[in-house]
């Protein structure tokens, strides 16, 4: 009897772990597993022609201009899931993601700098939009921020 328990208890294990696994296939693969979660009521809507395409062109075209400046890149931001709705924004150094607090001051300066894109302006919402809703405008469903060793962050986008 208690040969089958035990077999049991594993099954349910092994099963349990897939599913998990499969909700998330990222977690353990590009960050640990996120440690805190936030909601953010976007501001913004999704725009009606934001899809997979727009979401991994916005990431090519950021990660592009990154590239054109001489500094060494202290992270990297790209696009998963199956529709590219999850943004990953990982530390490719210990210092700059080495507390969630300086993770949202990155995510802060990331707001000044979708502040100065030409669609905020068109938007007219320079002003009030943030990063988040920037994100929001194009589809992105969630953030995940890591330092890409100990600890990871998500930020839910509604």
């Amino acid at each position: 009897m208690t040969r089958y328990v035990a077999a049991a208890v594993l099954a349910a294990g092994v099963l349990l772990s897939t599913t998990v696994s499969s909700q998330d296939r990222h977690t353990g693969y590009y960050y640990p597993e996120p440690g805190t979660e936030e909601t953010y009521q976007a501001r913004a809507r999704t725009l009606p022609e934001s899809d997979r395409d727009r979401r991994l062109g916005f990431v090519v075209a950021f990660m592009g201009e990154m590239a054109r400046d001489p500094a060494p890149q202290r992270f990297a931001i790209f696009a998963k899931g199956g529709e590219a709705e999850k943004l990953i924004i990982v530390a490719l150094d210990d210092e700059v993601f080495a507390t969630l607090f300086r993770a949202r001051a990155v995510l802060a300066m990331l707001t000044s700098r979708v502040r100065a894109s030409p669609l905020f302006a068109e938007l007219g919402v320079q002003n009030l939009f943030t990063f988040y809703d920037l994100a929001k405008l194009i589809g992105y469903k969630q953030i995940t921020v890591s330092d890409g060793r100990n600890w990871s962050h998500r930020v839910w986008i509604e």
